[in-house]
């Protein structure tokens, strides 16, 4: 019985830190009561795989391009991971007109 505890509690351990799954949205302005959200979103995002290998434009034109945005109003970031970063996308999330 014993021998299924630890493992158990170990596993329960990890998934509440966010070591085996992790997803956070967060702002990027420090400015929030002034943040205005534009009609169109646009988003760029960058990956890694293993810690070894990542590719990716995770830049603030590359999110504007794929919005069709030509005025940045607000942005936020999103990080998604699994195992510790074994995978990770990391998404820049852009606001505006």
């Amino acid at each position: 019985m014993r021998l299924i505890q630890l493992p158990l509690a170990v596993l329960v351990v990890l998934l509440l830190t966010g070591c085996l799954y992790s997803h956070v949205k967060a702002p990027y302005d420090t400015h929030l009561d002034k943040a205005a959200i534009g009609p169109k979103q646009g988003v760029a995002s960058a990956y890694s795989v293993l810690w070894l290998v990542s590719w990716g434009d995770q830049g603030i034109a590359a999110a504007a391009k794929s919005g069709r945005i030509k005025t940045v109003t607000h942005m936020d970031q999103e990080v998604f991971s699994v195992l510790l970063g074994l995978y990770t996308k990391t998404s820049t999330i852009v606001y505006g007109d």
